[in-house]
């Protein structure tokens, strides 16, 4: 099997914690130069960004120096660029650290904070704030969290070890349990364990279980109870289909507290509104260390809002505010 050519190193420094953009020229195109490349690729940018970025020497070669606009265009040729980054609201919750060694760091990630750069979120990432923070700009993801849900996420520094801890998730031989508090239904019998086909659809926000071979599997155990109807539930994923554990709670008729998606999708909600945190938990993340050999047994410190103080968690009902 023919290995491929790792790409070439950035000239530009990070910024803000996020990479260069780096675009490889086409083997084969009509362009004669690199401007009448980049001015087609980039059009979603606007007329005129691409001249103006090239006025400014914003484009560079694998050399660092400035990529002129009238350069030739050259197939395979690379050409590094950093985009105009998103204007985003401070996260203003902290990220903890839970563990670090020279192969891994390990950390205690809140609501609303994405894993990686994506869409609108992007030096708002853990990833990010991490690259800044500690000083590892090589620093990458091993699997993601969504960026509702807190809890564990594991992070690799070197990135020649990278896919070997993918490559665990991608094996299930990360154990993984999480919490969540939804509404407690005494009719429910628990503990089982839920199967079913998820589908999740691009451009589609919420998934949906469909007709067909289960692709998707979850332990479901009650851990506690209150009086106000609430319970908090263990969950341990067998899979990890995209919201496989809000589909399946829901599915149960116990959706997660907090869930803008599921039983139905909820209109957005400003930006920098960080009320009402989904109430779901990555708690325990356990694996054997691919590089190390090491067993690794990780426990969230963090608690869920509406179990520990449920009207602090709730706040004033919608239409109260200021009352």
């Amino acid at each position: 099997m023919r290995r491929r050519t790792p790409p070439p190193p950035s000239p530009l420094p990070q910024r803000d914690g996020i990479d260069a953009v780096r675009v490889r020229l086409p083997a084969h195109g009509p362009w004669s130069t690199v401007r009448e490349h980049l001015a087609e690729r980039l059009s979603g940018a606007g007329a005129g960004v691409v001249d103006g970025m090239f006025d400014a020497g914003l484009f560079v070669g694998a050399d660092g120096r400035p990529v002129p606009a009238d350069a030739p265009y050259v197939p395979g040729m690379c050409v590094w660029f950093h985009r105009e980054l998103p204007a985003e609201v401070p996260v203003p919750f902290p990220l903890e650290v839970v563990h670090r060694d020279e192969h891994i760091v390990v950390v205690d990630k809140p609501h609303f904070l994405a894993t990686t750069p994506r869409g609108g979120h992007v030096t708002q990432t853990a990833l990010a704030r991490l690259r800044r923070e500690l000083g590892i700009p090589a620093l990458g993801a091993a699997h993601r969290l969504d960026r509702l849900t807190a809890g564990l996420v594991l992070f690799t520094v070197r990135p020649g070890e990278r896919g070997a801890y993918q490559g665990l998730f991608a094996a299930r031989r990360v154990h993984k349990e999480y919490e969540a508090v939804a509404p407690y239904d005494p009719a429910l019998a628990l503990p089982r364990t839920v199967r079913s086909r998820i589908l999740k659809e691009r451009g589609v926000l919420a998934a949906r279980e469909v007709d067909g071979e289960p692709n998707a599997v979850t332990r479901v155990e009650l851990l506690d109870r209150r009086p106000n109807g609430l319970g908090r539930y263990r969950l341990v994923p067998g899979t990890g289909q995209t919201h496989q554990l809000r589909v399946h709670m829901n599915a149960l008729g116990v959706p997660i507290l907090g869930d803008p998606l599921y039983p139905v999708v909820a209109a957005p909600v400003p930006a920098g509104d960080f009320r009402r945190p989904l109430q779901l938990l990555a708690r325990e993340l356990a694996f054997t260390d691919p590089v190390t050999g090491r067993e690794h047994r990780f426990r969230s410190g963090r608690s869920l809002g509406a179990w520990t103080a449920y009207q602090d968690w709730a706040g004033p009902a919608d239409g109260d505010a200021g009352a």
